[in-house]
């Protein structure tokens, strides 16, 4: 990679101010002083210094986001605020959100630059595991438990077998978490409606591993684990 490419995706600063710092000298590669911006270095194994202080190069960041209300799962919108728009500090990662949760649909969303993982994730043939707090407008029951195990057939699709548990329920509302395999638009909304009830909350806590941290008001975000990191690369065909 070019020196003063690797420098601004380090978020050092612009293209343009990398080459003015390694023109005037301030950059060393593995202890030698190096005035050529197109310089070639190897990210891995080079050691890099500007002004003695050793840059630390990442390629990749995933960041777990607390998703507030309002906001779409896009990286640009000519109408509503994004995501990418809640992020600061990261700007030339180059981030996009893995799947998208409707606009006021709140809780986990992973951002990464990643596309490969974003690809695994989002592929339907993996039936990742995704798992929503929701409040439902009627009393949810054993009968609903029932429907949702078999498959809901929505009319453009049929929906996969799905894990719904009663948290709470009375004839005015139930809180309920319902675990499915897909991400189509609106289906946990539609899976309710086909059963004649209406989602009035829609949380999403839980993806695959990855389990949104309880610390993370809505709209704070942070970056993964290693852990955390490990278990999510570990895509299994359900």
């Amino acid at each position: 990679m070019r020196l003063d490419k690797l420098l601004a995706h380090c978020g050092v600063g612009s293209r343009k101010e990398m080459k003015q710092l390694i023109r005037k000298g301030h950059i060393q590669v593995n202890g030698e002083i190096i005035k050529k911006d197109d310089y070639q270095v190897d990210e891995i194994k080079d050691i890099i210094l500007l002004d003695n202080e050793e840059i630390q190069y990442r390629r990749f960041v995933y960041l777990m986001l607390n998703k507030p209300q309002g906001y779409i799962s896009a990286t640009m919108d000519q109408v509503h605020p994004t995501v990418i728009d809640l992020i600061e500090g990261y700007e030339h990662y180059e981030l996009f959100p893995v799947g998208r949760l409707d606009i006021d649909t709140v809780g986990l969303l992973l951002l990464t630059n990643d596309g490969q993982l974003a690809h695994h994730i989002l592929s339907p043939k993996k039936h990742i595991s995704k798992i929503y707090y929701a409040k439902i407008d009627a009393r949810v029951d054993e009968t609903d438990i029932a429907v949702f195990k078999q498959g809901i057939n929505l009319g453009d699709f049929t929906a996969l077998p799905a894990n719904l548990k009663i948290v709470s329920a009375n004839d005015e509302e139930s809180e309920v978490e319902i675990e499915i395999f897909e991400g189509k638009f609106h289906q946990v909304k539609r899976m309710f409606e086909a059963v004649g009830k209406t989602v009035t909350y829609l949380k999403r806590i839980k993806m695959k591993q990855l389990i949104l941290d309880p610390q993370l008001e809505e709209g704070q975000y942070r970056e993964l684990t290693n852990d955390e990191l490990e278990n999510l690369m570990k895509i299994d065909v359900k």
